[in-house]
């Protein structure tokens, strides 16, 4: 059960949109405050600097009938200069309580920027603990462009927790980009009746006591905070392995039960076949969540992708699963690059079709080649995803049509060779365009500059390549 949040008198704020000032303050330390960015000049109050999440362990409780959340967070990190304060990203809530290695800290509130402040400066390297206790009601991200609703969305009987880009910051405070992975535990406090879903696998049995249902969950590999989850509600589960052996488990809201079965029977058969595309399966479990929230999208939580309202078709699944490697093992680091995520999961769907038989990728690929010169995917350049524009179709066609651009010019060997070379290298890391195109042209032994200077930097469509 989550921890009942104290108010403390060190230092109150209000929900996001207020400042509240730090009271009993430390005096100048010899460190100096970590930045309020992470450094992606296009999201530049997105992440924090100056410090490396290495753990998340989140304590929630959430009561869908009130909509209220209490939580509190525990964040171990690893100070990467001389820190005298430190953000977290957090939107709404009231903060009670802010400790630094177990002792008081002071805190300011700015939009959803939480400043940290230790009663001592935190030496460069040093190992720190930040504990944060909140509560109030979420309130998901409402974007006007293509984005959509995002973060911690409740539903009737619970919530829908799908969170990229940045909508991690609306339940639990961190730092809030993919630039930083960490490892996270959960303990989710819900109604009796309800089911937790969180990524990773299960570390013991639900406990009810007084009406109340406690799920634990473990994540042990590097995540983005955008895929963190802790989707709930009442669903209907079925676990059990792939194949291969790999742990699956698939769960449906009850007006989806007549999928049940498909969805975890395709889950791990997918899995298991990018497995011998891509490289080994990067992470301990895989599966599905169908969820009665019209979303519109699907998102690729990590070892759990999310389906928002629809019974999804095996191109979804694919496209979701293929993510697990590109995007959630291999993580870019700045948001201009999302064509490695979206462009490699849009082009497994393709390499799906070809498996099963229907239309080859190269038909696939010649479709979408014959729109005219004045379309609109030739007018975006995908090697450089637009801030106010991230999920452009062209990110996710014209991305996977480089790909298959470059399998034509180097050939299947080289080119099947290269994807399991990409994730092998990369396993649990970041990942640039610039990382890849240098790959593909050491393993082909071919200069590519003119081939991906085509197909992801010029607004034309490329004539050859």
């Amino acid at each position: 059960m989550a921890t009942t949040v104290l108010l403390c008198a060190l230092a109150c704020s209000g929900p996001d949109g207020t400042t509240a000032p730090a009271t009993g303050a430390p005096p100048a330390a010899t460190g100096s405050p970590g930045a309020p960015g992470i450094g992606d000049p296009d999201f530049p109050s997105d992440g924090n600097g100056g410090y490396d999440v290495e753990r998340y362990r989140l304590e929630i409780d959430y009561d869908p009938g009130s909509r209220h959340l209490s939580g509190v967070t525990v964040i171990e990190a690893k100070a990467a200069q001389a820190l005298s304060r430190f953000n977290l990203d957090l939107s709404g809530f009231t903060v009670g309580r802010v400790a630094v290695n177990g002792g008081p800290a002071a805190f300011e509130r700015s939009g959803h920027e939480l400043t940290v402040i230790p009663s001592g400066p935190l030496p460069s390297g040093a190992a720190f603990t930040v504990e944060v206790a909140y509560a109030g009601e979420p309130e998901p991200v409402r974007d006007s462009s293509n984005l959509g609703t995002y973060g911690f969305i409740p539903t009737k009987d619970g919530a829908f927790v799908t969170c990229e880009p940045n909508g991690a910051r609306t339940w639990f405070p961190g730092n809030d980009h993919p630039a930083d992975k960490a490892r996270y535990e959960f303990e989710i406090t819900v109604p009796a009746g309800l089911t937790a879903l969180a990524n990773g696998e299960m570390t013991d049995r639900p406990r009810t006591t007084g009406g109340k249902t406690v799920y634990r969950w473990r994540e042990d590999h590097p995540m983005v905070t955008y895929l963190a989850t802790m989707t709930l509600g009442r669903f209907e589960l079925r676990e059990g392995t792939t194949a291969s052996g790999i742990k699956n488990l698939a769960a449906v809201d009850p007006r989806f039960r007549d999928s049940l079965d498909d969805l975890h029977t395709l889950s791990g058969k997918i899995t298991d076949y990018w497995a011998t595309v891509f490289g080994p399966y990067p992470f301990s479990s895989t599966g599905g969540v169908v969820d009665d929230f019209s979303a519109g999208y699907a998102l690729e939580n990590q070892t759990k992708p999310m389906y928002g309202g629809f019974d999804p078709g095996e191109d979804i699944i694919a496209h979701e699963l293929a993510h697990q490697w590109f995007g959630n093992s291999l993580s870019i680091r700045r948001w201009k690059d999302l064509w490695l995520n979206e462009g490699f999961a849009t082009y497994a769907e393709w390499l799906w079709s070809e498996h099963e038989g229907d239309a080859t990728a190269e038909e696939i690929f010649r479709r979408r080649y014959e729109a005219g010169p004045d379309a609109a995917i030739w007018k975006y350049a995908p090697g450089r995803a637009r801030p106010d524009d991230l999920f452009n179709a062209s990110v996710y066609t014209r991305g996977g049509m480089t790909l298959h651009a470059l399998r034509q010019r180097i050939g299947d060997q080289v080119f099947f060779e290269l994807l399991k070379t990409w994730t092998a290298e990369h396993k649990y890391g970041y990942v640039t365009t610039e990382d890849f195109t240098a790959l593909a042209e050491r393993l082909s032994g071919k200069q590519l500059d003119a081939l991906f200077d085509a197909w992801l930097f010029q607004e034309r469509k490329p004539a050859t390549w």
